[in-house]
């Protein structure tokens, strides 16, 4: 379904409901032959975004010379044939009788049962990095506009021409890692695939332009991939001269139109001025603009540099956290077409098992409601980051256990009791925090670390044999938000001088967001232990991601020194003022629970 949007996605794995917005075109794809006399006759005259505005294109167009159907559209937003009508040029001359100017909009309803995200890149507008002059010299272009220069099908018919005054470049510069590993920009990844973009344009000047001198400006050369160190290795001997260091400084020659480079070759420790016809700014790749909107539609997660978050990235690389949801191109991570290629066919491959089977597997981590203890208070169905509980309002919620991923958010939010979570049971996870405590608490730091990452940092800091402090006492639950206020309590109420409640980076949560209820708890808690006459400082929140074994082992050795910080009369004080809090809180409930 062409020139259409998913707007809506609602139900779970095997289940999905799916509405598309087909968008109006103004002119019938099955009564059009492309004969063009539309746009012959059209006046309106509009950059074409294709040809990346090097070039132009009428209100009726075809988008792109592959676009299927290959039939023309109507951008209704430059036409002037509407209400009420000023031109209407284009209907008179259509002797298929295809323009509509009252088409509309349609919206469809579509039951699937997987969904494959492919939603591409964007790349990087070069406009808001204006220290090499894309703004203020003809003659500095992006790699895209390189690529429609050089293309057969491109604005000036294949002939590679400078903008500035339409003749043909003898000397260009390229410039690599414009809006990539920057920091500052907000984008501190390799794009992947600009490195080889740029050696195979200076192959394909070499190749059509003998003559043209090419010099490549870079930090380094990233040729990982199959045969590119090839290319990499032809490009040099093709002639083309790569000078390790970024431009400093670009002026315009105001006669000539030359480009002036200055540059520090930290290969020579030398500084150098090229005179250059044409500048050409090898641009990263971003995710998409409306990305977020993708994610509030299917429930995912993002990485800290804004792609999608997968559910693992080793043992499903094309898995969304959300069962049913898989991952295809760029939207994942930067990637080059074989690779996207490659990941397109695993993300059809998953797709299709999931159908095959008829049937899906959970795990049994899911969550349970007892009816007869619900409230029927809703907050759980708010806090599901996977929308994984139904709940309408006078009335018992229900779990979907084909969407519940069992990071246990629900069951640490009820405050009544009625949820449980299969193998993470609040009366499991309470046990071990009492039988780890029951001997010598205070010799103890006491950790509740999540599945995915922090109990996994600790197993990292295992394997690679650091050295830490041996008293830590460690919890493992699905997810930090498992955690409840209940547990960490009961941990001081036993006698721990130090309590530690660990889990992924804040924006990186294998449970799309579900860490943000950690936070609030975190701080209820500090709150009730400064109220208690407590030390808030003994319960600590950190971050710690599986491949940080290294920062596992530093928080270890830092609440090790708390924990020795802190004397047998405060932990005694804890136990006996968080004990009385919990009898008072207890009568208060029985009482309550018998007037009702």
């Amino acid at each position: 379904m062409t020139f259409s949007e998913v707007e809506e996605v609602s139900g779970y794995v095997g289940n999905f409901t799916v509405k598309i917005r087909k968008k109006a075109r103004y002119i019938d794809p099955t009564l059009c032959n492309a004969c063009g006399e539309c746009a012959q006759v059209c006046p309106v005259v509009r950059p074409d975004e294709y040809q990346m505005g090097l070039s132009s294109r009428k209100a009726v167009y075809i988008p792109f010379p592959q676009a299927v159907p290959c039939s023309y559209i109507l951008n209704m937003g430059d036409c002037l044939g509407n209400n009420p009508i000023a031109c209407g040029k284009c209907a008179e001359v259509c002797e298929k009788r295809a323009i509509d100017y009252d088409d509309r909009d349609e919206i469809v309803t579509r039951e699937v049962g997987a969904v494959i995200v492919a939603v591409g890149l964007e790349v990087y507008d070069p406009t808001e990095m204006d220290e090499y002059g894309y703004t203020r010299f003809d003659n500095v272009i992006t790699s895209m506009e390189f690529e429609r220069l050089i293309c057969a099908g491109g604005p000036t018919g294949g002939h590679f021409v400078r903008p500035s005054d339409h003749q043909r470049p003898r000397r260009i510069g390229f410039v690599q890692c414009v809006g990539s590993r920057n920091p500052q920009l907000g984008r501190p990844y390799c794009s992947n695939i600009c490195c080889m973009n740029t050696v195979k344009d200076t192959l394909l000047l070499a190749d059509h332009y003998p003559d043209v001198q090419n010099v490549v400006f870079y930090q380094d050369i990233r040729a990982f991939g199959k045969s590119f160190e090839d290319m990499f290795q032809r490009s040099k001997q093709a002639g083309t001269r790569y000078v390790r260091g970024l431009p400093g400084e670009v002026a315009e020659d105001p006669h000539s139109r030359n480009l002036l480079v200055t540059v520090e070759n930290t290969t020579s420790g030398r500084l150098e001025r090229h005179e250059l016809d044409m500048l050409v700014l090898s641009v990263g790749v971003q995710p998409p603009k409306d990305l977020a909107r993708i994610c509030g539609l299917l429930t995912l997660s993002r990485t800290s540099d804004g792609f999608l978050m997968e559910s693992h990235p080793k043992l499903k690389p094309v898995d969304a956290p959300t069962r049913g949801v898989y991952f295809a191109g760029f939207c994942e991570s930067p990637k080059d077409i074989k690779d996207s290629v490659c990941q397109a066919g695993a993300a059809a491959s998953r797709a299709g098992a999931l159908l095959g089977a008829g049937h899906v597997q959970v795990e049994a981590i899911t969550s349970r409601i007892d009816e007869a203890a619900c409230k029927k208070c809703g907050q759980c169905a708010a806090v599901c980051p996977f929308g994984a509980i139904l709940w309408k309002k006078g009335e018992v919620a229900v779990v979907v256990e084909a969407a519940c991923a069992g990071c246990g958010s629900c069951g640490a939010t009820c405050a009544f009791g009625a949820i449980s979570m299969r193998h993470f049971t609040d009366d499991q996870l309470l046990a071990q925090v009492r039988a780890i405590l029951a001997d010598r608490p205070q010799d103890k730091v006491f950790v509740f670390a999540c599945n995915w990452c922090s109990y996994a940092g600790g197993d990292m800091a295992g394997i690679s044999r650091m050295s830490y402090p041996a008293s830590n006492r460690i919890v493992r639950t699905m997810c930090s938000a498992r955690v409840s206020e209940e547990m960490v309590l009961e941990a001081f109420r036993c006698g721990a001088p130090v309590v530690l409640v660990s889990g992924c980076h804040y924006a990186d949560c294998h449970y799309i967001n579900a860490n943000r209820q950690t936070v609030k708890r975190v701080e209820r808690l500090w709150d009730t232990l400064e109220k208690a006459g407590v030390r808030p400082e003994r319960l600590q929140l950190e971050w710690i991601s599986a491949a940080e074994g290294q920062k596992f082992a530093r928080v270890m050795e830092q609440l090790e020194r708390l924990r020795m910080s802190v004397t047998l009369e405060e932990i005694e004080h804890a136990r006996r003022v968080l004990k009385s809090k919990s009898r008072k809180a207890a009568e208060v409930k029985a009482g309550a629970a018998a007037g009702g």
